[in-house]
């Protein structure tokens, strides 16, 4: 088990001032990227736009090797590529940083070198332990490459949380290296948040757990089921319950709680405060606060990478039984409803 650190922060340290997180040190260095997914192709793009010579590491015959290929990068071996690298952002799953971290990355590090991380999964909870005289931050996008990379298209940016783990053997390059990557992808015309491994890892992974992915998939399955065992047609059960979940959150994506309550109609706010009475209750509370006790003392992190070195074994059968949900057909049914759903994912 993991022990819970206790240098969180109480307050994020913003930033948004050029003065404050400069390109200029990562102009004429050497980035290597990891991996070329959602994530890392975004990277290197907005790297490369910014101005920064960039290469790619990744196997031959892989979807990614040919991807960055295509866009124009030059791709080497993980472990070339690693070679003479100033900055090397590793942008893989998290249950194979251990592995990689041990294999590619540490045996062909330059001594200079400073490595990034997308996300403190691996270092918070111990599958990858650097030696102190490697530098090691951490810049993660809150929100999903093709995101990162569309915004940044548009001349915007959104905001990265920042942190720093280990100084190395150079303290001020490895802040600086760090906040000119978060410049690069074009964070800083958002904000750059300053904060720790352990606090990005364990917020973000509660945040997943109860609200984002499983809270928000708990509450539509109950729903459903509630009207379809009710006797209401499934098709209406899943346009109230799951299609139109989308038009909410984006209402309170973009304009907050009040916001959100501001733009929907006085039935459906009078609605929302009785239910949330009901909703929320001690129980709800209690739960919450075990998903992040687990989060944060590592048992979570200890079950992941244990399904993960078994091949996702349960992971799998979870997964198999969420697509016999009849949930599933109802969606295909309102989809093909929607020309542009229809089309984007037939």
């Amino acid at each position: 088990m993991v022990s819970m650190p206790n240098n969180t922060p109480q307050e994020a340290i913003i930033i948004q001032n050029e003065a404050d997180a400069p390109l200029a040190p990562l102009i004429g260095k050497s980035v290597c990227i990891l991996g070329y997914g959602n994530q890392g192709q975004a990277h290197a793009q907005n790297l490369r736009d910014s101005g920064v010579l960039v290469r790619v590491g990744s196997e031959p015959a892989t979807r990614g090797c040919s991807a960055a290929k295509a866009a124009g990068f030059e791709v080497l071996s993980s472990a070339k590529a690693v070679e003479n690298a100033d900055l090397v952002i590793v942008a893989l799953p998290d249950e194979i940083h251990g592995k990689i971290w041990n294999s590619v990355i540490e045996p062909h590090l330059a001594p200079h070198a400073v490595v990034g991380f997308l996300h403190g999964f691996s270092i918070r909870f111990g599958m990858v332990k650097p030696p102190a005289n490697i530098g090691v931050v951490m810049v993660a996008p809150k929100g999903p490459g093709k995101t990162l990379r569309d915004r940044f298209v548009m001349g915007q940016g959104i905001p990265s949380l920042f942190a720093v783990h280990a100084n190395g053997a150079n303290a001020h390059n490895t802040r600086a290296l760090g906040l000119a990557w978060a410049n690069g992808i074009g964070s800083l015309r958002a904000a750059i948040i300053e904060t720790t491994f352990a606090a990005e890892a364990e917020t973000d992974l509660f945040g997943e757990q109860s609200v984002l992915c499983g809270g928000m998939l708990a509450l539509v399955k109950v729903a459903y089921e509630t009207l379809v065992e009710a006797g209401y047609p499934p098709l209406l059960a899943y346009i109230e319950c799951c299609h139109e979940l989308k038009q909410v959150a984006d209402l309170l994506y973009e304009r907050g709680p009040s916001g959100m309550r501001d733009a929907i109609s006085t039935t459906a706010e009078f609605g929302a405060f009785d239910a949330e009475n009901i909703l929320l209750t001690q129980k709800l509370r209690d739960d919450f606060k075990r998903i992040l006790t687990s989060v944060r003392d590592g048992t979570f992190a200890e079950r992941f990478q244990r399904d993960a070195d078994d091949g996702f074994a349960h992971l799998k059968q979870m997964q198999e039984a969420a697509q016999r949900h009849p949930i599933e057909a109802a969606g295909h049914a309102v989809r093909a409803l929607i020309p542009w759903l229809k089309k984007e994912h037939k």
